[in-house]
C-alpha cells in the first residue's frame, strides 16, 4: 500500500476456484445395444463439512491495485498465497437453503518498491485476516465478513472492516458490497471513516471443453467519505473489466482435491481521487497467473 492508502481486497477469498462441473444430459443407450455399464463416480476425498480452498497467484511487473488505489510505484514479482476453511453449517429445503461459516487468511509478497526493493527490505507487505457468514436462498445469498488488513513490513497501519454483500444466482451474476471502515485507518488515508460500494457482475461460460471464462466487471464507489481528496468525497472510485481463464487439472487424482490452473487480465480506469493517488494516470492493467486447489 502507498503511504496513504489500504492494501487489497481480501474478501475474494480465492481469485479463481476451479471450474464449475459439467451436468451433460447423455441420451440413452440404443435399441440394438445393450447398456454401457455406468462408471461410478470417484469418491469424494472430502465427504466432511470442512472444505479447504488456497491458491498462488503470480504477478509480474503489473500493479497490485486495490479498489482503484496502486500499491506500488514499481512493481517487479508479486506473489498472493491465499487459504481459505469453509465449514457447512446448515442445509434443508425451507426459505434457507444454507448457512455457512469461513474463515481465510490472504497475503501479500512483493519484491518491488512495497517489499524487498522498499525502505522496510522485507517482503511480506500484506496479510489479510477474514471471517465470513453466508446465507444461501433459492436465487440469492448474502455474506457477512469482517476482514482485518494488516502490514507486516510495516507499509501501512491495519485497517478494519465490515463487509455486506448480496448475489443473485443467475447466468449474468450481479452483486453489491457495502462496505465500513471501523477503525482511525482507512483506505485513502482521510481523517472520516468510509462506506465503500461495489456493483458488480460476474457472468462465465464454458469454453474448449471444461476450462471456463468469465468476465468480471466491478464498479468502485465512495458510500460516504471513502474517496477522499483535498476534503472532497469524490464518488467514482474506479471501473476495472477483467478476464479470467480457468481450467481444470484433470491429471492430478481426484483425491488430491480439484486443481485448477487460471490466468487473468484487468483494464482499470480511475477516478478523480484514484487518478491523483496513482500518479495522474487514468488507467491501469493488470495480469496475473496462478494455480487454485479445493478440498
Amino acid at each position: 500500500m502507498i503511504k496513504f492508502s489500504l492494501a487489497t481486497a481480501a474478501c475474494v477469498l480465492v481469485l479463481a476456484g476451479p471450474a464449475a462441473a459439467q451436468d451433460p444430459s447423455p441420451q440413452g443407450p440404443s435399441a440394438q445395444a445393450p447398456a454401457a455399464p455406468v462408471k461410478a463416480p470417484p469418491p469424494d476425498p472430502n465427504p466432511g463439512d470442512l472444505t479447504f480452498t488456497g491458491n498462488v497467484d503470480v504477478l509480474g511487473k503489473t500493479p497490485y491495485i486495490f479498489r482503484g488505489i496502486v500499491q506500488e510505484a514499481h512493481p517487479q514479482l508479486t506473489l498472493w498465497p491465499a487459504g481459505d476453511i469453509g465449514i457447512a453449517l446448515y442445509s434443508g429445503k425451507q426459505a434457507l437453503k444454507s448457512a455457512s461459516l469461513n474463515f481465510g487468511v490472504w497475503n501479500s509478497l512483493q519484491t518491488g518498491s512495497s517489499g524487498l526493493d522498499g525502505t522496510s527490505k522485507k517482503l511480506h507487505y500484506e496479510e489479510d485476516f477474514y471471517a465470513a457468514l453466508g446465507l444461501g436462498f433459492s436465487k440469492v445469498a448474502f455474506t457477512t465478513t469482517y476482514t482485518a488488513y494488516t502490514s507486516p513490513n510495516g507499509g501501512f497501519g491495519t485497517v478494519h472492516e465490515i463487509a455486506f454483500k448480496g448475489a443473485v444466482t443467475s447466468k449474468v451474476a450481479p452483486y453489491v458490497v457495502v462496505a465500513q471502515e471501523l477503525g482511525a485507518i482507512g483506505a485513502d488515508g482521510g481523517t472520516r471513516k468510509g462506506t465503500y460500494v461495489e456493483l458488480g457482475i460476474g457472468p462465465s461460460w464454458p469454453v474448449a471443453g471444461k476450462a471456463t471464462i468469465a468476465i468480471p466487471v466491478k464498479l468502485g464507489l465512495s458510500g460516504h467519505n471513502y474517496y477522499e481528496l483535498n476534503g472532497v468525497d469524490n464518488k467514482f472510485g474506479f471501473l476495472d473489466v477483467g478476464a479470467l481463464v480457468t481450467v481444470p487439472l484433470t491429471a492430478i487424482p481426484a483425491g488430491y482435491g480439484a486443481w485448477n490452473f487460471h490466468v487473468g487480465a484487468d483494464a482499470f480506469t480511475f477516478g478523480d481521487t484514484t487518478k491523483a493517488f496513482n500518479g495522474g494516470k487514468k488507467s491501469k492493467g493488470v495480469f496475473l497467473f496462478g494455480l487454485g486447489v479445493a478440498y
